[in-house]
């Protein structure tokens, strides 16, 4: 969002109401402007539908079209079918190493037996330590086991997050095809029309907030000691030869001087150098950016 700079190209303009001596009876004057939005395509493609009419009263988030969405539409679905085969590829731990455990057991079982026959006398140790052995054979493949069906779950989340990301992506890319306003405004320019095809970057319309508009107005150094922001000052619009006055308030000041505007006349001719200073004035459908105003300080 910027708020655009808009000066009339004619020369020095004198408000109507000025006084006997041709100076203007305002403290300051400048033009009107507001907050503009120039909305671009975020996505590429053919422009399916489209409603945007110079003009129109547009809502912040509202739907104002829709760019083709087919081949996005299919690579999500391909991604989706992707995850859901990582997913059948993960393997059920408990129940590929249920063999093993109940090998683990019996040869526990076994050992034990040939312990107390040993015990007995009616074992050799020979028997007792091949059990042994082979007791400590099947543990040591249960903890090999473990690991690397363990490695190939974590190796499969990484791949199913990898996946669920480029999803992710996808959607994020279906959601920038539907096209709309950023805010709540009015339709100053449209560039596209339904069936027109939308690149990246590729202007649609300009939107604007009409409903608070500013005076951009410059003030000289003489004036700068009296203006602080958030002061009340009194501002007025010319509509030929009506003049009607607005409530306004200084909103921002410029942090530095530049040289006095051609189209702009200050209470001291001789001023080469002003500050540009904008007034928040409430829209009552009247005023119109690029319209000239004046201020007096309440």
């Amino acid at each position: 969002m910027k708020s655009l700079k808009l000066i009339g190209c004619c020369a020095c303009v004198i408000f109507a109401g000025a006084c006997g001596n041709g100076m203007p009876q305002y403290d300051a004057t400048g033009t009107f402007e507001t907050t503009e939005v120039l909305v671009s395509s975020e996505a590429a493609g053919r422009i399916l539908n489209y409603q945007v009419e110079e003009g129109d009263l547009l809502k912040a988030e509202q739907q104002v079209g829709l760019i083709d969405t087919v081949q996005l539409y299919l690579k999500k679905m391909q991604l989706e079918a992707s995850m859901r085969s990582v997913e059948q590829q993960r393997p059920d731990i408990m129940k590929q190493v249920a063999a093993l455990k109940e090998q683990i057991a019996t040869a526990e079982r076994d050992k034990q037996r040939y312990e107390n026959l040993y015990k007995a006398g009616a074992g050799n140790q020979k028997q007792l330590q091949d059990a042994e052995s082979q007791l400590i054979v099947l543990r040591r493949q249960l903890t090999a086991t473990n690991s690397s069906l363990a490695n190939s779950d974590q190796s499969l989340t990484w791949q199913g997050s990898s996946v669920g990301i480029q999803v992710a992506q996808v959607e994020d890319q279906l959601n920038k095809c539907h096209i709309k306003s950023p805010i709540a405004g009015t339709v100053l320019t449209n560039y596209a029309e339904a069936g027109e095809l939308a690149t990246i970057g590729k202007p649609l319309f300009k939107v604007a907030d009409m409903d608070r508009v500013y005076l951009r107005a410059y003030i000289t150094s003489n004036q700068l000691a009296n203006v602080k922001l958030g002061q009340q000052a009194k501002v007025f619009a010319d509509y030929g030869n009506v003049e009607k006055e607005y409530p306004g308030e200084v909103t921002w000041i410029s942090e530095q001087s530049e040289f006095t505007p051609k189209t702009i006349l200050t209470k001291d001719e001789r001023a080469n150098l002003v500050y540009a200073i904008k007034i928040r004035v409430k829209n009552d459908g009247h005023l119109k950016i690029g319209m000239y105003g004046g201020v007096r300080w309440e």
